[in-house]
């Protein structure tokens, strides 16, 4: 049974989820998400309400699982090359999220240098094993990333037991409510909308 994984997008820098080269990907952050998340199944990012976003109850993105991969096939896949981080580069360069690669399976994780870390641009061991704790990369072929500009979701959007699509919070919300999962994809194609719309809200804020 396919499924929706909702959430807050605390951080909306163009890194987790990455959205950019025509694939939408959550390589770091979100265990529990990457963990689950099955082909098929949409993951969905909502805006925090924090105090100066305040983009609560506005879909940042929505993803619908299309393939998985490890860390080391997506390392070395060449659809996900221009994923890999330069640091120096543009905004979009910047924010790759195919920051970990080893030599052989039994070898230690490399981290490129990236959001993650340290800033000098070594590895930072706290992130290395919190992402790396699930070797697994969420891709997707068939995603619509609106960024800091994303549409109000409905009101309707709610499962059996009242509880609304938009997350609100930290956590996750999981639902396997079929009327829900209809009801969101067709939400979601009325939109008319896909691949990448408009900039992450981190970027609007670098605007003079």
């Amino acid at each position: 049974m396919a499924r929706i994984h909702s959430y807050v997008v605390r951080y909306d820098s163009g890194f987790a989820p990455n959205p950019f080269y025509g694939y939408c990907t959550l390589a770091t952050c979100k265990p529990p998400i990457r963990r689950g998340a099955v082909i098929g199944d949409w993951v969905v990012g909502s805006g925090s309400n924090a105090r100066g976003i305040r983009r609560g109850g506005h879909l940042v993105y929505a993803m619908q699982v299309t393939e998985t991969k490890t860390f080391d096939e997506y390392a070395v896949d060449p659809r996900f090359h221009a994923k890999k981080p330069y640091r120096n580069g543009s905004r979009k360069q910047s924010c790759g999220d195919n920051i970990y690669h080893r030599d052989v399976p039994s070898a230690a994780w490399q981290q490129r240098d990236s959001f993650h870390s340290l800033p000098d641009g070594s590895l930072n061991p706290r992130h290395v094993a919190r992402d790396t704790g699930v070797n697994r990369v969420l891709i997707s072929s068939d995603f619509v990333y609106f960024g800091g500009e994303g549409p109000q979701f409905p009101e309707n959007l709610k499962d059996g037991k009242g509880r609304h699509i938009c997350k609100s919070g930290i956590g996750l919300t999981t639902f396997d409510d079929l009327q829900l999962f209809a009801d969101f994809q067709q939400w979601i194609h009325s939109l008319g909308e896909s691949n990448y719309r408009g900039p992450p809200y981190e970027w609007l804020t670098l605007r003079s």
